[in-house]
């Protein structure tokens, strides 16, 4: 039997991870257009960004290369 709770929660997660990253990027992409630097200013702050994890999963890097990604993903959509 499948545990439709956690995938419901798993599900929930992803939909809300999308919606998330979708108005982060509208709201760079306004800001960038009004204040170019933004993405310039986000890339340089990243060696401050890390895994709030404290087991074996914490992995800081993933998470700067995660923005970094994000950042890139940006920029190719033309707004810097």
């Amino acid at each position: 039997m499948t545990d439709t709770t956690n995938q419901d929660g798993t599900i929930q997660t992803r939909r809300r991870e999308i919606a998330a990253e979708h108005v982060l990027f509208k709201l760079i992409e306004y800001v960038e257009s009004k204040h170019p630097g933004l993405l310039d200013f986000v890339e340089t702050s990243l060696d401050h960004l890390g895994d709030p994890a404290t087991d074996g999963s914490k992995n800081d890097e993933a998470v700067r290369e995660i923005a970094r990604k994000m950042i890139t993903g940006a920029r190719r959509q033309g707004v810097s």
